[in-house]
């Protein structure tokens, strides 16, 4: 009996500690805010912080699951299939969806086209190089940055990057 109560105490204590930042919102793009002012769908936050629930990195959100129609990492999906002409995962395809800064900064296409002259995955190309101001793979730069607060790779940003597609 203490043991599971003890098991019990940590999981709740568990839960209190999570939902603070599960609930967290900043006052960037939102899903029905950006989906109505653009035309555009809204494929979530280019964010590696698995609490954010607009996160892509989230496997129990909308825009993370494996299971969701609107989620890159579906592999049965429109964004996730790596034979859909608008999936990030696709390597030949030209399309895919767009990566915009939170101030309206035009960042690239996520795909895994490395020939693509705007995709974030070819190397020399404006936005996948490492040394492009507008990369996010520029490890020094305001959107590649661990430690920008605008960069998909701190877990911690206040403003990530936003994924959209066209309708």
């Amino acid at each position: 009996m203490i043991a599971f109560s003890k098991i019990r105490h940590d999981a709740l204590t568990l839960v209190i500690l999570a939902i603070p930042a599960c609930t967290w919102r900043d006052d960037g793009y939102s899903y029905s805010t950006y989906e109505n002012q653009q035309n555009q769908r809204y494929l979530g936050r280019l964010s590696s912080n698995p609490y954010d629930p607009e996160s892509v990195s989230n496997p129990y959100g909308r825009y993370g699951s494996k299971y969701s129609p609107t989620s890159i990492n579906n592999p049965y999906g429109t964004y996730g299939n790596p034979y859909s002409a608008k999936s990030v995962t696709n390597p030949y395809t030209l399309g895919g969806p767009r990566i915009v800064a939170q101030d309206g900064t035009y960042l690239g296409r996520l795909n895994s086209n490395p020939y693509d002259p705007e995709s974030v995955s070819n190397p020399y190309g404006r936005y996948g190089s490492r040394y492009g101001p507008d990369s996010v793979n520029n490890p020094y730069g305001r959107y590649g940055s661990r430690y920008s607060s605008e960069s998909p790779r701190n877990p911690y940003a206040t403003r990530p990057p936003v994924i959209v597609d066209d309708k």
